[in-house]
């Protein structure tokens, strides 16, 4: 506690002890839980703030967890026993607007959503559209590597930002990257921190990169299938075919049934799946007609074109609609997009097998799946629906995909590194990991 009052000095009310005030701030909204009570929480409103706390901890041996709006999904923002939380909820400003070099310059607790519809009244997008983009933080997409809905089109958050500035765990502050659009100068820094989960430092500002609305009005699309499987055929024939969607998500029955039952929209659930899909552009009721059209050549039972995003709501229903249901013991795989079909065949045979039932939804458009296990909320169940989740992902890399399309790995899914990462990757991952932390103040033990 002496030592604690250092970092008062230098904070004052920012910093937080209050346990009632500082539990809110342990958790984040996976099924992870702090495996005890956080020291104090810092509620960070500058570079300075977030540099003091980290320079703090890395002198007294204190580990830091990092917290932006709590919507993680892999428990990488859970507070440790006797550890320091830094909440970035606080810098939550757009510093800058550049409309002819198309950037922006925010605070990493800017709602994505939020910085989205402000720059739109200049003509412009933030590309990266997580389903939960109105209540999580760019900071959040960028510790993650987030992709979303729109990643069929625009690739993910790595691929709209430009620079960065960063705190590292001795509490020194770096710029990564530029305004330039060509930049090749030392290695990529900014990739590196991004999707780094907050355990090489910590990001206070952000240069990102924006990109011109559309012209025409964008459609939106439905097609519902018998199948699971004849919905994935169809995913790969859109996404090679020449009227590319901005948006491709896919839902199987159950999800949404459980969207349904959580938020009535007026979908009517499908036999198998449904894929709900965006057009943009001049020619975007064109596009989505002839992408419904292929659909019924493929096998779907109906489809229907709308100039609302009431399709796009639904699916963005998901994850709050899945929540209230109780289910939490979810993965966020990745596979080819040519293995898709194959995929959702293996989830099918494997929640049969295990006689647990499985819902999956996906950004289809780029091979992402969320699939999510029902189950009991007692330790046996939660232990047997992570042996389904297992199984998923064993499948997922054995059709040549990934362990995590976008969430990142956090607590949750740390076991799961050894089965992608071969020994070699680890070390050199953890070696970098060792370069910029050497106490293993900052997140330890998760991502890498």
């Amino acid at each position: 506690m002496e030592a604690l009052q250092e970092l008062a000095s230098q904070l004052g009310d920012r910093l937080i002890t209050a346990p009632e005030s500082v539990a809110p701030y342990a958790v984040d909204s996976s099924r992870a839980r702090p495996e005890g009570q956080a020291l104090a929480l810092v509620l960070a409103e500058s570079t300075a703030d977030v540099s003091a706390a980290l320079g703090w901890a890395d002198r007294h041996g204190v580990r830091v967890s990092v917290r932006g709006a709590g919507t993680g999904l892999t428990g990488g923002a859970m507070a440790y026993d006797g550890g320091l939380i830094v909440s970035l909820e606080r810098m939550n400003r757009v510093l800058e607007v550049i409309p002819e070099d198309r950037l922006a310059v925010v605070q990493p607790g800017v709602i994505t959503a939020e910085l989205d519809s402000l720059v739109r009244e200049q003509g412009l997008f933030f590309p990266p559209d997580p389903a939960s983009a109105r209540i999580c933080t760019v900071g959040g997409n960028i510790a993650t590597n987030a992709g979303g809905l729109r990643c069929v089109a625009h690739g993910v958050t790595s691929d709209a930002v430009a620079a960065l500035e960063v705190v590292l765990a001795d509490g020194r502050i770096m710029r990564t990257g530029a305004r330039a659009r060509k930049n090749v100068v030392g290695y990529d820094l900014t990739r590196l921190f991004i999707g780094s989960e907050g355990t090489l430092g910590v990001v206070t500002e952000a240069t990102v990169r924006l990109k011109p609305v559309p012209a025409g009005t964008p459609r939106t699309f439905r097609a519902s299938f018998p199948t699971i499987e004849s919905a994935g055929a169809a995913v790969a024939e859109i996404v090679n075919g020449g009227f590319q969607p901005e948006v491709l998500e896919l839902m199987d029955a159950l999800s949404v049934e459980i969207i349904e039952s959580f938020h009535q929209s007026g979908l009517v659930v499908p036999r198998g799946a449904m894929l709900v899909g965006q057009t943009v552009g001049e020619r975007a009721a064109e596009h989505a007609e002839r992408i419904t059209a292929r659909c019924l050549e493929l096998g779907a039972d109906d489809t229907e074109v709308s100039d609302t995003d009431a399709l796009l709501e639904a699916r963005r229903l998901s994850n709050p609609a899945l929540t209230a249901r109780g289910l939490k013991i979810s993965c966020d795989i990745g596979v080819p997009i040519s293995r898709l079909a194959e995929m959702f065949t293996g989830i099918e045979r494997i929640s049969a097998e295990h006689g647990l039932a499985v819902s999956s939804v996906a950004h289809a458009g780029d091979g992402n799946l969320h699939s999510t296990v029902e189950s009991p909320d007692t330790e046996a169940g939660i232990a047997a629906a992570d042996a389904v989740i297992d199984d998923i992902t064993r499948l997922a890399l054995a059709l040549g995909g990934t362990i995590s399309g976008e969430h990142g790995i956090g607590s949750v899914k740390h076991h799961e590194l050894p089965w992608q990462l071969d020994a070699v990757a680890l070390d050199v991952q953890r070696a970098i990991k060792t370069a910029l932390d050497p106490n293993g103040t900052l997140t330890p033990g998760r991502a890498v």
